[in-house]
């Protein structure tokens, strides 16, 4: 039975349909027990399963990542949750010289099936220690999966997916996405981490995007479709393997491309999705790709410079009509002054 679902329900659904189906599965982190539940996506666990597979965490990130992975490398399932992807930086050594290097130091023989799921995201005037998005550092580094669901949907059946994993995935998910509802079946289910998913249909321009900007991208082509242009959006969902054909298949047909990201431009994924583009469809491009992003410098907190610097649905859409030699009209980049540039919506609170 398929019911609409929240995001952040979703991902607290496939986190106790694992846990119930896997005696093997436990989760920790900061807050998790906590009335909030991190953002209500472990809410209830602890009441469930009890304390000792639902824990929280004391600060300090990178000796808990090594047990973890002792867990881990022991056959347990763990599922590691990080309040802001800033607070994990502490335990980097431990993601990339460990949890994704074990599985081919022993020759296949020993496996890390560790999710690690981390909040990325603006808002609130969290500023440039709390804000940032991080995916491009973690899509670099061979050994491990990285994904950003955008929809409920894909949430719940690639959490899944996660935890069943023999090796460590990492999970972004933006803060912004979490009260998004869609359509989510009841039962447990499981959605490939290898594949994008065109979100779209469209002949002019490709937009690909990455978790909340797929969601910018969707608006964009709507506005794009008031004014006669058809843009095909290809939500990248899987960064690590990232599903080239699917990319290429859409900007073989379209011929043009916007690559649309919440991290920075300098060696940041969209620039990956144009390196593609340029290296494998050059010969159809019938413009130079264009990529959307925040410009180079540390995450603003107050809304006077935060209102001016993360792009949206405008943005994608003036480069979109650049690529096809037209020039955007300023109504693209209408505002709804009713709510804060700084939030998603009114019922969004921080300070988390």
């Amino acid at each position: 039975m398929t019911r609409k679902l929240s995001y952040a329900k979703a991902l607290l659904e496939a986190t106790e349909q694992c846990m119930s189906a896997d005696p093997s599965v436990y989760i920790m982190g900061l807050g998790v027990p906590d009335p909030g539940g991190v953002f209500g996506t472990t809410v209830g666990l602890q009441e469930k399963f009890g304390p000792k597979r639902v824990q929280d965490m004391p600060v300090a990130e990178n000796g808990m990542t090594g047990i973890a992975i002792g867990s881990a490398l022991q056959g347990m399932r763990p599922i590691m949750t990080h309040q802001r992807v800033d607070f994990m930086l502490l335990a980097m050594e431990q993601i990339v010289n460990q949890a994704a290097k074990w599985h081919y130091m022993f020759d296949g023989a020993m496996n890390v099936p560790l999710t690690i799921r981390i909040i990325v995201g603006r808002g609130w005037g969290q500023g440039p220690q709390h804000s940032q998005s991080l995916q491009s550092w973690f899509a670099h580094i061979p050994g491990l999966k990285v994904i950003m669901p955008f929809t409920p949907y894909d949430a719940k059946g690639m959490l899944v997916s996660a935890i069943e994993d023999n090796n460590p995935v990492v999970v972004l998910e933006h803060r912004w996405l979490y009260n998004i509802e869609g359509e989510v079946p009841e039962e447990k289910y499981s959605v490939p981490l290898d594949s994008a998913r065109v979100a779209r249909i469209g002949k002019d321009v490709t937009i690909a995007a990455l978790s909340h900007m797929t969601y910018e991208a969707i608006r964009a082509a709507e506005l794009l479709a008031a004014r006669g242009i058809e843009a095909e959006v290809v939500d990248i969902r899987t960064l690590r393997p990232l599903d080239e054909t699917t990319v290429l298949e859409s900007v073989k047909k379209t011929g043009r491309m916007v690559a649309a990201d919440t991290d920075w431009k300098m060696c940041g994924f969209a620039s990956e999705l144009v390196a593609l583009a340029s290296e494998q469809a050059f010969s159809d491009l019938k413009s130079a790709p264009i990529r959307i992003t925040p410009p180079d410098y540390p995450l603003p907190t107050a809304p006077a410079l935060s209102e001016n610097y993360y792009p949206g649905a405008g943005e994608i859409a003036a480069a979109a009509m650049r690529t096809m030699g037209l020039e955007p009209d300023d109504a693209l980049f209408e505002k709804n002054a009713s709510v804060p540039h700084d939030v998603p919506d009114l019922s969004f609170t921080g300070p988390f």
